[in-house]
């Protein structure tokens, strides 16, 4: 995850994350990992999606916590703004009769604060830090600068089924009640991220066949074209210490005790 000033990398186990504070210092912070149904979450299908997404969550304010320099993508009051229109304007569509292009406008609304946030080219640019440093490591090179700045794992990959599965699901709703509660359209919503997460998973396991390279291509246009830029050899240095802090505790967890 790419900080306003840095980058967060989630191993296996464990976190880690560094920020360059406003002296321009480089400092690093880490811990265990919150987990939810651990028996779950990486073998369910359909329930480990929400899992990890909602361990994500977890995550953000205990690494607020440990690393109080870090700035987090949507400290920014242009994108709380954002959030309130968005929800605002939601709100508002649905009072309206439900189409297939008033549900894929609503889905598209989500996108809103994440594409003002990225409207930061330093956030944008931590992005890119994040795919370069985790491609060259994967690669077996201690040089982040010549790996390209798009990934296939990032999520931006699951915004397109996402769009779809969520207004194709509200669409249905929409057709099956009269007047769907908000437990439905939540319900929906998760089945949708679900879902979009099982494709994910199966395109990282058939990543040669022609429908996995269409699932990624939506994403890696996202990224190419919005969601990362090229950093700096400073902000390169700051990825460069996140990876090593969590390499590090991720080698400590394994040497340790279960």
């Amino acid at each position: 995850m790419a900080l306003r000033n840095g980058l967060l990398i989630h191993g296996p186990t464990s976190w880690a994350a560094a920020a360059r504070d406003e002296k321009g210092g480089i400092q690093v912070a880490s811990g265990r990992k919150p987990v939810l149904a651990p028996g779950l979450a990486g073998r369910a299908p359909l329930l480990r999606g929400p899992l990890r997404l909602a361990e994500a969550f977890l995550l953000i304010p205990l690494v607020r916590i440990r690393l109080r320099v870090a700035r987090l993508p949507f400290e920014d009051v242009r994108v709380l703004g954002a959030m309130v229109i968005a929800s605002s304007v939601g709100r508002a569509l649905r009072q309206g009769k439900s189409s297939a292009g008033r549900e894929l406008v609503q889905a598209a609304l989500g996108l809103t604060p994440a594409l003002v946030a990225l409207g930061d080219r330093n956030l944008a640019a931590y992005h890119g830090v994040e795919h370069k440093a985790i491609g060259a490591y994967e690669a077996g090179s201690d040089d982040p600068a010549s790996a390209t700045k798009e990934h296939e794992r990032c999520g931006s990959n699951l915004v397109a089924p996402m769009l779809i599965l969520s207004a194709a699901g509200q669409l249905m709703l929409d057709r099956a009640l009269e007047e769907p509660g908000p437990i439905a359209r939540a319900a929906v919503g998760v089945a949708s991220t679900s879902l979009a997460a099982e494709l994910f998973a199966w395109s990282e396991r058939n990543p040669d066949t022609t429908a996995a390279k269409a699932f990624h291509r939506p994403g890696h246009e996202i990224q190419r074209l919005v969601a990362t830029k090229e950093p700096t050899p400073e902000q390169l240095e700051v990825g460069v210490a996140a990876l090593r802090e969590i390499l590090r505790v991720e080698q400590e967890a394994e040497g340790s005790p279960s």
